[in-house]
Protein backbone atom coordinates (compact mmCIF):
# COMPACT_ATOMS: atom_id res chain seq x y z
CA UNK A 1 0.00 0.00 0.00
CA UNK A 2 1.37 3.36 -1.06
CA UNK A 3 0.42 6.76 0.27
CA UNK A 4 1.43 10.22 -0.83
CA UNK A 5 2.13 13.19 1.38
CA UNK A 6 2.17 16.86 0.40
CA UNK A 7 5.08 18.76 1.88
CA UNK A 8 7.85 21.16 0.85
CA UNK A 9 11.54 20.98 0.00
CA UNK A 10 12.58 21.10 3.66
CA UNK A 11 11.22 17.56 4.08
CA UNK A 12 14.08 15.21 5.04
CA UNK A 13 12.67 12.28 3.05
CA UNK A 14 12.46 14.44 -0.08
CA UNK A 15 16.04 15.64 0.38
CA UNK A 16 17.30 12.05 0.72
CA UNK A 17 15.39 10.85 -2.36
CA UNK A 18 16.77 13.76 -4.40
CA UNK A 19 20.29 12.64 -3.48
CA UNK A 20 19.52 9.28 -5.12
CA UNK A 21 17.99 11.06 -8.12
CA UNK A 22 21.03 13.28 -8.58
CA UNK A 23 23.39 10.29 -8.43
CA UNK A 24 21.31 8.49 -11.07
CA UNK A 25 21.22 11.56 -13.32
CA UNK A 26 24.96 12.16 -12.95
CA UNK A 27 25.56 8.64 -14.25
CA UNK A 28 23.08 8.97 -17.14
CA UNK A 29 24.00 12.50 -18.18
CA UNK A 30 27.76 12.13 -17.89
CA UNK A 31 29.57 15.31 -18.88
CA UNK A 32 26.27 17.19 -19.38
CA UNK A 33 25.23 16.73 -15.75
CA UNK A 34 26.61 20.03 -14.46
CA UNK A 35 24.49 21.93 -17.01
CA UNK A 36 21.28 20.28 -15.78
CA UNK A 37 22.22 20.42 -12.10
CA UNK A 38 22.12 24.22 -12.08
CA UNK A 39 18.36 24.08 -12.82
CA UNK A 40 17.56 21.42 -10.24
CA UNK A 41 18.14 23.17 -6.93
CA UNK A 42 15.53 22.18 -4.37
CA UNK A 43 15.69 25.05 -1.92
CA UNK A 44 12.43 26.93 -1.47
CA UNK A 45 10.15 24.55 -3.39
CA UNK A 46 6.74 24.93 -1.77
CA UNK A 47 4.95 22.02 -3.46
CA UNK A 48 6.52 18.60 -2.97
CA UNK A 49 4.94 15.15 -2.91
CA UNK A 50 6.64 12.17 -1.26
CA UNK A 51 5.33 8.62 -1.73
CA UNK A 52 5.59 6.12 1.10
CA UNK A 53 5.32 2.37 1.38
CA UNK A 54 4.24 2.07 4.99
CA UNK A 55 6.67 4.56 6.58
CA UNK A 56 9.47 4.23 4.02
CA UNK A 57 9.91 7.01 1.43
CA UNK A 58 10.03 5.44 -2.05
CA UNK A 59 9.41 8.27 -4.50
CA UNK A 60 9.02 12.00 -4.92
CA UNK A 61 8.18 14.86 -7.22
CA UNK A 62 7.65 18.60 -7.06
CA UNK A 63 6.06 21.51 -8.89
CA UNK A 64 7.05 25.12 -9.04
CA UNK A 65 5.66 28.05 -10.94
CA UNK A 66 7.26 28.53 -14.34
CA UNK A 67 5.07 31.48 -15.32
CA UNK A 68 1.53 32.59 -14.43
CA UNK A 69 -0.85 29.71 -15.12
CA UNK A 70 1.98 27.20 -15.72
CA UNK A 71 3.58 24.84 -13.20
CA UNK A 72 6.80 23.01 -13.98
CA UNK A 73 7.13 19.42 -12.77
CA UNK A 74 10.54 18.85 -11.16
CA UNK A 75 12.53 16.23 -9.27
CA UNK A 76 10.48 13.14 -10.16
CA UNK A 77 12.10 9.99 -8.80
CA UNK A 78 11.19 6.49 -7.66
CA UNK A 79 13.62 4.10 -5.98
CA UNK A 80 14.72 1.43 -8.48
CA UNK A 81 13.35 -1.32 -6.19
CA UNK A 82 9.88 0.23 -6.43
CA UNK A 83 9.62 1.03 -10.14
CA UNK A 84 6.86 -0.47 -12.23
CA UNK A 85 4.30 -0.29 -9.42
CA UNK A 86 2.52 2.92 -10.47
CA UNK A 87 4.14 5.07 -7.80
CA UNK A 88 5.43 7.72 -10.21
CA UNK A 89 2.00 8.01 -11.84
CA UNK A 90 0.43 8.41 -8.39
CA UNK A 91 2.93 11.17 -7.53
CA UNK A 92 2.37 12.91 -10.87
CA UNK A 93 -1.41 12.75 -10.46
CA UNK A 94 -1.16 14.30 -7.00
CA UNK A 95 1.09 17.08 -8.31
CA UNK A 96 -1.37 17.84 -11.13
CA UNK A 97 -4.27 17.85 -8.69
CA UNK A 98 -2.39 20.26 -6.42
CA UNK A 99 -1.52 22.54 -9.35
CA UNK A 100 -5.19 22.60 -10.43
CA UNK A 101 -6.27 23.44 -6.86
CA UNK A 102 -3.86 26.39 -7.04
CA UNK A 103 -5.63 27.50 -10.28
CA UNK A 104 -2.85 26.56 -12.69
CA UNK A 105 -3.97 25.43 -16.15
CA UNK A 106 -0.88 23.68 -17.51
CA UNK A 107 2.01 21.54 -16.35
CA UNK A 108 5.27 21.45 -18.29
CA UNK A 109 8.45 19.51 -17.72
CA UNK A 110 11.83 18.63 -19.15
CA UNK A 111 13.46 15.24 -19.11
CA UNK A 112 16.47 13.75 -20.81
CA UNK A 113 16.45 11.61 -23.93
CA UNK A 114 18.61 9.17 -21.92
CA UNK A 115 15.66 8.55 -19.57
CA UNK A 116 13.30 6.29 -21.55
CA UNK A 117 11.37 5.30 -18.41
CA UNK A 118 10.53 8.94 -17.71
CA UNK A 119 9.50 9.58 -21.31
CA UNK A 120 7.19 6.56 -21.20
CA UNK A 121 5.73 7.71 -17.85
CA UNK A 122 4.85 11.16 -19.14
CA UNK A 123 3.34 9.89 -22.40
CA UNK A 124 1.30 7.31 -20.46
CA UNK A 125 -0.04 10.11 -18.24
CA UNK A 126 -1.24 12.32 -21.09
CA UNK A 127 1.75 14.60 -21.63
CA UNK A 128 2.68 15.51 -25.18
CA UNK A 129 5.99 16.67 -26.60
CA UNK A 130 6.43 20.42 -27.08
CA UNK A 131 9.33 22.50 -28.38
CA UNK A 132 12.07 22.77 -25.77
CA UNK A 133 11.44 25.81 -23.58
CA UNK A 134 13.54 28.29 -21.63
CA UNK A 135 17.02 27.12 -20.74
CA UNK A 136 16.42 23.82 -22.60
CA UNK A 137 15.62 25.46 -25.98
CA UNK A 138 18.90 24.56 -27.67
CA UNK A 139 19.76 21.45 -25.64
CA UNK A 140 20.08 18.34 -27.81
CA UNK A 141 19.57 15.84 -24.96
CA UNK A 142 16.41 17.50 -23.58
CA UNK A 143 12.82 16.63 -24.40
CA UNK A 144 9.99 18.81 -23.08
CA UNK A 145 6.37 17.92 -22.40
CA UNK A 146 3.12 19.67 -21.57
CA UNK A 147 -0.29 18.72 -20.24
CA UNK A 148 -3.39 20.87 -19.81
CA UNK A 149 -4.82 20.32 -16.34
CA UNK A 150 -7.44 23.05 -15.97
Amino acid sequence: MFTVKRTDSDNHDFIELVKHLDADLAERDGSEHSFYAQFNKIDKIKHVVVAYEEDRPVGCGAIKEYEPGVMEVKRMYTLPTHRGKGIASQILTELEKWAAELKYKTCILETGKKQPEAIALYKKNGYYIIPNYGQYAEVENSICFEKRIG
